[in-house]
């Protein structure tokens, strides 16, 4: 770790340099400041912080979720915390339930382009033209 660059941050947080950056301009992560003539330097800190982010966006929680889940990393505010992921849990299951008529309604349409014969439409085109 003896030149811990952007580049090295990226390295170890499994992201490219374009997010960091990202992240910077969102104020997800600090950008430290830059020593007179020399180059900003990154710690683990940080590397923890990227990853904390990467990790909640793979659960689903938005940039803006993410912002207010930093603020209450100090271990303190679990009940801040669990509010916020139980929002997250109802739109999970709201988007599932979606999903789920989407699925129907496509697997009707799937057997019906199968039950298709002759001269008619195609079942399913003509269903989307409604």
């Amino acid at each position: 770790m003896s030149h811990p660059t952007i580049a090295w941050l990226a390295r170890e947080a499994g992201v490219n340099v374009e997010t960091i950056r990202f992240y910077q301009r969102k104020r997800l992560l600090n950008e430290p400041p830059r020593p007179p003539g020399g180059m900003r330097r990154y710690t683990l800190d940080d590397v923890a912080r990227v990853r904390f982010i990467k990790a909640a966006q793979r659960i689903g929680f938005t940039l803006a979720e993410i912002a207010v889940l930093l603020q209450l990393e100090d271990g303190t505010h679990c009940r801040e915390a669990q509010g916020i992921a139980s929002q997250k849990l109802d739109d999970v299951q709201r988007r599932i339930g979606e999903l789920q008529r989407v699925a129907s309604v496509l697997q009707a349409l799937v057997r019906a382009c199968g039950s298709a014969k002759g001269k008619i439409k195609c079942p399913l085109i003509a269903a989307l033209h409604g």
